[in-house]
């Protein structure tokens, strides 16, 4: 017998909001989630976007704040989630209006990048649930707009993504004013050291749910490397976009200056593009985040603020223009594509100097990427190092001891 929403004993409002979502059986998270989140326990997540991770702690916590329904206090938040980015706080801001639209409870989002005035108001009037990036909320804090003390649950998502940004200390900082007595509930789609660490330092005698080992990938994805020069990429991309298949595309550079570069290339050459990073303003953002969606613009270029900060549907490729230097960010990336059970395709470009990235890639996905060569760019690379025995039989690296991809 198939899962249903209402195996969780969920009130009624919350059903009959999840069925006008369209949902209809649980996801797997959702299935292991849920039931401890309603009895209260700490919780450990580890769980990819595009898994239904969002509603497995909106929907049970929505729940408990309605089944102690009580006013909402000025500055003291009662359900506090904390996320790396703009977009996501968003979009979970978005899912719990979604959930609890039968419900009566107040929620503000904060993040930096806009004017703090109205968010400060939505603040002093009183909210049962606050969603904040880590920098404004510190702000907000130390200007005495939150306080903490009345917190009955804190929501850490996407925390690998945290560290990766750099808001180690910030995290840090908020953790120490967290109220002893609360439900803390930690989600990350990896769970290296630090991320163990930290979880420890937050959480109580935790639920582990684990819906998927940790950095495996969407099986429905076509993942391939494309071996081609420096110089080459740009045509390289231009001529992959003028396949019937690339519909919706989202193409991922290392740096912001890299993909303001690509994006005006392609729009010479008469492919409607743009770029999204932490340069453009909150509103710019939002504005080619919805043409991207309404298919207005076919192709964004993304650096890694984006690798999880976009939840578009229907983005049938993600291009690696660039290989990233962390390989969970892969992961992440290749993960806005094959959504929802759709197929997707993920295409990495691969030069002479990135041979060492990809080589970290496939370790951690545990599996070889699929070569793709038939494209007129191929580009056999510069042989890996290979090392040799000197006469005082030290090892050295011979440059340019050819290496077949099948040694490696």
């Amino acid at each position: 017998m198939s899962a249903s929403f209402e195996q969780f004993q969920l009130l009624p409002s919350l059903l009959r909001a999840v069925g006008e979502e369209a949902y209809t059986t649980p996801t797997p998270v959702q299935v292991e989630a849920i039931p401890h989140v309603l009895a209260g326990r700490d919780l450990l997540g580890c769980a990819q976007t595009g898994t239904g991770k969002t509603a497995a702690f909106a929907l049970p916590i929505l729940h408990r704040l309605d089944q102690s329904r009580r006013p909402a206090v000025p500055g003291a938040p009662r359900v506090l989630v904390v996320c790396p980015t703009r977009e996501l706080a968003a979009q979970i801001g978005s899912s719990f209006q979604a959930y609890g639209r039968h419900l009566r409870f107040r929620q503000a989002v904060i993040f930096g990048g806009v004017g703090q005035n109205p968010q400060v108001r939505a603040l002093a009037h009183g909210v049962h649930v606050l969603i904040a990036t880590p920098g404004r909320l510190l702000d907000l804090m130390h200007q005495r707009h939150v306080r903490l003390n009345g917190l009955d649950t804190f929501v850490l998502d996407e925390a690998d993504r945290m560290l990766d940004l750099g808001f180690l200390p910030d995290l840090k900082r908020i953790i120490a004013c967290l109220p002893t007595e609360r439900q803390s509930l930690f989600f990350s789609a990896t769970l290296p050291d630090r991320i163990v660490d930290l979880s420890r330092q937050l959480l109580r005698n935790p639920v582990r749910v684990s819906v998927t080992p940790p950095a495996t990938t969407v099986e429905l994805i076509d993942q391939r490397v494309l071996f081609v020069e420096q110089t080459d990429k740009r045509a390289l991309l231009s001529q992959l976009l003028q396949a019937p298949a690339a519909g919706r595309v989202l193409v991922f550079t290392r740096t912001k200056r890299r993909a303001d570069h690509v994006a005006q290339q392609l729009s010479r050459s008469g492919i409607r593009a743009d770029a999204i990073h932490g340069d453009k303003s909150q509103t710019t953002r939002e504005r080619l985040l919805h043409g991207f969606r309404t298919g207005k613009m076919r192709v964004l270029v993304a650096t890694d603020l984006a690798s999880r900060g976009i939840d578009v549907d229907g983005i049938t490729h993600v291009i690696n223009y660039d290989l990233p230097h962390e390989p969970e960010s892969y992961v992440h990336r290749i993960g806005r594509t094959g959504r929802a059970g759709a197929a997707g395709t993920a295409l990495s470009f691969c030069d002479a100097s990135e041979r060492g990235c990809l080589q970290a890639i496939e370790k951690l996905i545990r599996r070889r990427l699929q070569v793709q060569a038939d494209h007129p760019y191929h580009s056999a690379l510069a042989p890996a190092t290979a090392p040799r025995r000197t006469r005082a039989g030290r090892t050295s690296v011979r440059p340019g001891a050819a290496r077949s991809r099948r040694a490696w």
